[in-house]
């Protein structure tokens, strides 16, 4: 059953909209996930694309999915990665990395199509500094039969393992279903949630809402399936025995820790990110990623 539904939050950024789940009001985490957001489908002008100028990170890792479209990826490590459908981003950001997201020049011509997931994950006790990295996986195992597809984007499941990094337990994966097709939702994960992004789906018969994070009872056995045909993500892993805090781009046990992350940013103590220097968004006075209380 479900046992918590988290409508999301709208930004309108003009041509997309980002519709963010977690961190919320009621929940700020669901396994490791303390960040949420799908953005997309959009079409964007053409000679225009998406700049996500340079920002930090601390104590955390990205976790970037796409469904249609390309960003590239650099960051303060000298990394530079072209995102598309079929490829995970993970980017750890430990004690502290920087990166920048944009679209790819070739994309800017016909304008860009944009539509996918961007999550974080906090990082467990004891491994929140650890030291900075970042990786892109393909060939993810899909699990499929006529009616359902699979891709194993993190973790364990369905007898299949992906081998993207994973800091604590964690399971993630996109499933598609045709109209028909259904698929079992493995119990092993301490916390679970499904997201329908496109189409209609259902879990054991409750109908799920689009874009509202669907907060599953823990360990019991379910049936996602769909009638007409829908794409859901499959999110959560071990549950956390300490606090995590967010405060715009900063995850850590410790609000002092990202106290210091905020004097950092401000004094420029954070690294460079090599090709995309010239500019960074400024701390804000009021973010809109915050976690309550």
């Amino acid at each position: 059953m479900i046992e918590q539904a988290i409508a999301p939050v709208t930004h309108d950024l003009g041509q997309f909209e980002v519709r963010r789940v977690l961190p919320s009001k009621g929940r700020t985490m669901v396994g490791p996930f303390i960040f949420v957001d799908e953005f997309g489908p959009a079409q964007l002008d053409m000679g225009s694309g998406m700049d996500v100028r340079p920002h930090p990170h601390i104590n955390l890792a990205t976790v970037t999915w796409l469904f249609e479209g390309a960003i590239d990826h650099r960051d303060s490590l000298g990394t530079f990665a072209t995102i598309r459908p079929g490829q995970v981003n993970l980017m750890t950001a430990g004690r502290g990395i920087v990166h920048s997201e944009r679209s790819p020049a070739d994309e800017r011509t016909s304008g860009p199509r944009l539509f996918g997931m961007q999550t974080w994950l906090a990082l467990p006790d004891g491994r929140e500094e650890i030291d900075p990295a970042f990786e892109a996986q393909t060939g993810l195992p899909v699990v499929e039969d006529n009616c359902a597809k699979a891709t194993v984007i993190m973790g364990t499941l369905w007898g299949r393992k992906a081998p993207t990094t994973t800091h604590a337990e964690t399971i993630y994966a996109e499933i598609v279903l045709a109209p028909g097709g259904s698929l079992p939702i493995d119990a092993d994960a301490d916390e679970r949630a499904v997201m329908l992004v496109g189409g209609e789906a259902s879990v054991d018969g409750q109908e799920l809402s689009p874009y509202t994070l669907a907060v599953l009872a823990p360990g019991a056995t379910m049936r996602l399936s769909s009638a007409s045909g829908g794409r859901v993500m499959l999110l959560g892993g071990e549950a956390f025995a300490t606090k995590r805090h967010v405060w715009w781009n900063f995850v850590s046990s410790s609000r002092e820790r990202i106290n210091a992350a905020k004097d950092d940013w401000r004094a420029g103590n954070f690294p460079l990110v090599p090709g995309d220097s010239e500019a960074f968004i400024p701390i804000p006075d009021q973010p809109k990623t915050v976690s309550y209380p």
